[in-house]
């Protein structure tokens, strides 16, 4: 529990530089002012309700995540040392003995695709982000959802492992599609 608390004081304090508070529902996040990027302060304080909605092995996929924030982008990382997109995912499902592909491209045929209202906590989302190409080449984790939006841990190669909401343009013209792994 000390450790988890340190790591929050930790990730409010490299976020908490040029970011404004915003409120969604009932939570507050912190988002960064240039990007809209947000970050997920209070996630342990719902964790309770957390688990009971999703389950432990979800839980402990998105906490196993969220400790990555920060991290820098590397082109087929797995490591504290940087990490890409499904390198994050990746790892994150192995160490819940869950083993998956490490493609975004081969995650995206697992599991059942998903309307976007279907969503929970720790379903993929899958993104086409390069127009030269018509794969899918980009996924991220949803770790928080409400009315408004969806919001996803994901590795990007300017910021490394970000938090980024789908309702952003950027995300939102690149989406293809949601599924469920879990």
């Amino acid at each position: 529990m000390f450790l988890r608390f340190m790591l929050l004081a930790l990730i409010f304090t490299l976020t908490s530089c040029g970011a404004r508070k915003s409120a969604v529902g009932n939570q507050a996040t912190v988002v960064d002012r240039q990007d809209d990027y947000a970050q997920l302060p209070d996630f342990y304080n719902d964790a309770e309700d957390i688990i009971e909605e999703v389950g432990e092995e979800t839980f402990s996929i998105i906490d196993y995540a969220l400790q990555f924030l920060g991290t820098k982008y590397k082109y087929g990382g797995t490591t504290p040392q940087g990490m890409d997109c499904s390198g994050l995912v990746y790892t994150c499902f192995l160490e819940n003995n869950i083993e998956l592909p490490r493609s975004s491209r081969d995650m995206a045929l697992l599991g059942d695709e998903l309307e976007l209202k279907q969503l929970k906590l720790g379903d993929l989302l899958f993104f086409k982000t390069d127009r030269r190409k018509k794969n899918i080449n980009h996924v991220g984790l949803v770790v928080e959802l409400d009315e408004d939006n969806i919001f996803f841990i994901h590795s990007s190669t300017s910021r490394g492992v970000i938090i980024s909401a789908l309702n952003e343009n950027y995300w939102k013209e690149h989406f293809v599609m949601a599924r469920r792994i879990l």
